[in-house]
């Protein structure tokens, strides 16, 4: 046991337990924006998933709780990871060493994008997960009406250019986490290593522009 939570505490446990975490909700975010493509589709078929998903309560609230505790471990590694990394140098670097590989733009400002993310994370929970409720019958059941309340939000310039800069930097973010979090994990080989990051930027580029056509979609199409 006290082996455990001492590699808990040590950086690579650390390193580990923000890998995990981070990919739990690189798959729910996959899934999500699969999900609302069928927005696409119909109102009716929008609902329908909608109320699928959160219909089946013990299901609902135990991914509900997964992502949650996973992304509190998520914020809080990533946290402590900095603070080691501050206390480590903290006048910083006047220079860079020559033939140390620079860092990129994205692992830079992972910090940074990763706050933001976190406030939009807040912001979509207030606005869908705990916004009005209307209420429309689809096939004879009744459920709450998800696609009224996303074209009522989504009426706003200001709310779709918001969310359009949330979900980029969200891409931006996966771009390099998704890369991160393999190498964490131990995958990490001249063979694979090119792949890996190709398919990082892949993933990060649909997920956002995916997300992203929703909220433009319903302000020039579909809304009323």
């Amino acid at each position: 046991m006290e082996l455990t939570m001492d590699y808990c505490k040590s950086s690579i446990g650390k390193k580990l337990m923000m890998a995990v975490t981070g990919l739990i909700w690189t798959g729910f975010v996959a899934g999500h924006m699969a999900g609302n493509m069928l927005i696409f589709v119909s109102a009716d078929a929008y609902n329908s998933y909608g109320h699928a998903i959160t219909n089946n309560r013990a299901v609902y609230y135990g991914i509900e709780t997964v992502l949650l505790l996973s992304l509190v471990t998520h914020v809080v590694m990533a946290f402590l990871l900095s603070k080691e990394n501050w206390d480590a140098r903290p006048v910083g670097y006047a220079f860079q060493a020559q033939g140390v590989k620079r860092a990129t733009l994205a692992s830079q400002t992972m910090k940074y994008t990763g706050a933001i993310v976190l406030f939009f994370v807040v912001w979509h929970l207030n606005a869908f997960r705990f916004g009005p409720v209307y209420m429309t019958t689809v096939n004879g059941v009744e459920m709450r009406d998800l696609y009224k309340l996303m074209t009522e939000a989504f009426s706003s310039p200001l709310y779709v250019l918001g969310y359009a800069v949330s979900l980029g930097l969200l891409g931006f973010h996966l771009k390099h986490g998704v890369q991160a979090a393999f190498q964490s994990l131990g995958f990490r080989h001249p063979k694979y290593t090119p792949w890996i990051k190709c398919g990082a930027v892949a993933y990060a580029v649909i997920v956002a522009l995916g997300f992203i056509s929703q909220p433009l979609y319903v302000f020039f199409m579909a809304r009323n």
